[in-house]
């Protein structure tokens, strides 16, 4: 893995690499990485056909740029269009996608990208590991959530009314595309909705960087962009160390998952798209500290530290105010239940997270009623 960038040093493209062996790839972040497609596919890939699963909003804006990075190479490109949002992430839709496939003649060894946020990456994601047992993938994030976090690592799923992303599998991409002047055209709500997988990586083991978000919360809200660069290298930065370290999940990278527990909890109990995936996060985190306060010693003035953070990006710190056998019966059928119990992602100090279970019913309960 690279040594640490400052912020002048990403203003241009960076690549950064995901360490797994055979399966290594490169994660190019930068303006008009969209331009250079064509080329940076050529590397992998010497066939004249790609496939894009993208969805009406994002292809009304970035379509045109991929493709022309594409044909530049002389590679031709067939879309399918989800839907937009959340309620996209289904297996109707993943059923469409490869049925669209097949009636193309899509092959074995044709990419398939994915141009969206996470919904698109991980349907599309998803799609890509069961075509044939297995077609390229490549990953093409519009939505800073996306390019700091979904991207990255190879998680595809979709969801079932039972519980977020209960449905997928881990299939890496071979190439992850971050066009950071995707950002220019996303939504305020959504934009802030990426930071709070941003605090999560200084949160969960990287105390220099949160420092460094507290004092660039304006430049980050501007969208100013070598500090937005910034941010997004360091955020996969740590994210591609912690793949690296731990591909599928079975120790380190359960870290990620700082406040998903409760902000899956949040989703599924509202319905998915009621709030986004960062907004539940962002509340699901403050759980999660106050949770830590109580278990690990996280020391208050910390806690609020985070919460400072969180409120300064516009995050929302309070939950819905669901009954307590809501919170319990969802978190009970959380990905991270191992042997029938609950693992909950908490802090022992801002920068170093650890997973805890054999958690009582009775301190959750005070930690959700705040």
């Amino acid at each position: 893995m690279q040594t640490e960038h400052t912020p002048s040093s990403v203003n241009s493209s960076s690549v950064l690499r995901v360490e797994l062996g055979m399966r290594s790839y490169p994660i190019h972040i930068g303006p008009g990485v969209f331009s250079e497609a064509g080329r940076l596919l050529r590397a992998a890939y010497s066939g004249r056909r790609a496939f894009v699963v993208s969805n009406p909003t994002v292809a009304s804006y970035h379509l045109a740029a991929l493709q022309q990075g594409l044909g530049a190479a002389g590679i031709a490109v067939e879309v399918w269009q989800a839907p937009d949002g959340e309620h996209a992430k289904n297996w109707e839709e993943l059923y469409k996608i490869l049925g669209w496939l097949l009636e193309s003649r899509a092959e074995r060894q044709t990419p398939l990208i994915a141009l969206g946020g996470g919904v698109v990456g991980d349907l599309a994601g998803l799609a890509a590991a069961l075509y044939q047992r297995g077609m390229p993938l490549i990953q093409a994030p519009t939505s800073l959530l996306a390019q700091v976090d979904s991207s990255v690592g190879g998680k595809t799923a979709v969801n079932h009314p039972l519980g977020k992303n209960m449905i997928g599998a881990f299939y890496q991409p071979q190439q992850v595309w971050i066009d950071t002047n995707t950002l220019s055209t996303l939504p305020s709500h959504e934009y802030i909705s990426g930071l709070a997988e941003v605090v999560k990586y200084g949160a969960i083991r990287d105390r220099a960087f949160f420092d460094w978000l507290e004092k660039n919360t304006e430049a980050l809200l501007a969208r100013e962009p070598t500090v937005v660069g910034y941010a997004i290298h360091q955020s996969c930065r740590n994210k591609a160390m912690i793949v690296a370290a731990d591909e599928r999940e079975t120790g380190e990278r359960a870290l990620l998952n700082l406040g998903h527990t409760f902000g899956h909890t949040i989703e599924a109990a509202l319905g998915y798209g009621e709030w986004l995936h960062g907004e539940a996060v962002a509340a699901g985190m403050v759980l999660a500290g106050r949770l830590s306060t109580r278990v690990c010693g996280f020391d208050e003035s910390e806690q609020q530290r985070l919460e400072r953070l969180l409120a300064a990006f516009g995050l929302p710190l309070t939950c819905p105010d669901f009954p307590l056998e809501t919170w319990m019966t969802l978190m009970g059928r959380d990905k991270k239940v191992a042997d029938g119990k609950m693992r909950f992602v908490l802090l022992e100090r801002l920068g170093h997270a650890v997973v805890r279970q054999d958690i009582g019913e009775d301190v959750l309960a005070q930690a959700i009623r705040g």
